[in-house]
């Protein structure tokens, strides 16, 4: 019972910080979005006519809006529990005329769909913040097609940040951060409900965060080698940090 409340108290925390977020669109678009990581997304995954599609995680509909344009025989959902920001999708959907594209909310826990219900499920810079992700993976798995690919793309740990300082640094701003995952990790979790790896590439983030959100920041940096720190790149201006992370942008498909 514990632990559910945990998870649901956390899931509370995401959905809080991110209304927020979105509501401040500009500085939420200026950490996430990056023009040139979408393209090499888009052409990393293979899509073909009359795909389902499931973007997990959607936000804003960063990779939901893309992948529904440029394949209208197919069909994209977007899930996530930010009902505003699905809101606002949904009219954007609208104003442009985008048939094939529906949003759906959910209880950040179990997915609203069937058994086999995809072909494909996409993810982008949202796993590290689900609190049970063997949970998540396994209803990423249930609702795939046999043969159905999953793409994760997510921040990862530096080699040598073996006491993880970046996710003491993520968790400075209560945002229900819980877990950047090494390539090996999401290779581990993955198989383990019959997910394997077909591709990957890699990639970083510069990432910004308002001071006046990291609570805490000087007793994180007491706390960590500075070596390994500086290998974060960490950057202070008067109002904001900066960071680089790596990212894993991994291809799977269930066996």
């Amino acid at each position: 019972m514990k632990l559910k409340f945990g998870i649901k108290a956390s899931i509370n925390d995401t959905r809080k910080s991110f209304e927020e977020s979105f509501a401040a669109g500009d500085f939420y678009n200026r950490q996430t979005q990056d023009a040139g990581h979408l393209e090499k997304i888009l052409g990393f995954v293979k899509i073909s006519e009359r795909m389902k599609i499931l973007d997990l995680g959607t936000g804003s509909g960063y990779l939901s809006f893309p992948i529904a344009k440029k394949n209208p025989g197919c069909e994209v959902i977007g899930l996530d529990i930010v009902d505003a920001a699905l809101e606002a999708n949904r009219a954007r959907a609208d104003a442009e005329g985008i048939k094939n594209l529906s949003f759906v909310s959910y209880d950040g826990i179990d997915f609203p769909f069937e058994e086999g219900s995809f072909d494909l499920v996409v993810t982008r810079y949202a796993l590290h913040h689900f609190p049970d992700i063997e949970h998540s993976i396994g209803e990423v798995s249930r609702v795939l097609k046999n043969k159905g690919l999953l793409f994760i793309s997510d921040p990862c740990p530096n080699e040598c940040d073996t006491n993880r300082f970046v996710d003491d640094y993520m968790r400075l701003k209560k945002d229900g951060h819980i877990r950047f995952y090494t390539k090996g990790e999401w290779t581990d979790i993955c198989s383990r409900h019959g997910l394997f790896i077909t591709d990957s590439f890699d990639s970083t983030i510069r990432f910004p965060k308002k001071k006046d959100t990291a609570y805490g920041y000087e007793e994180v940096l007491k706390k960590h080698d500075k070596a390994v720190i500086a290998g974060y790149d960490l950057a202070e201006t008067d109002t904001e940090l900066y960071i680089t992370e790596r990212v894993n942008n991994i291809l799977f498909e269930k066996k």
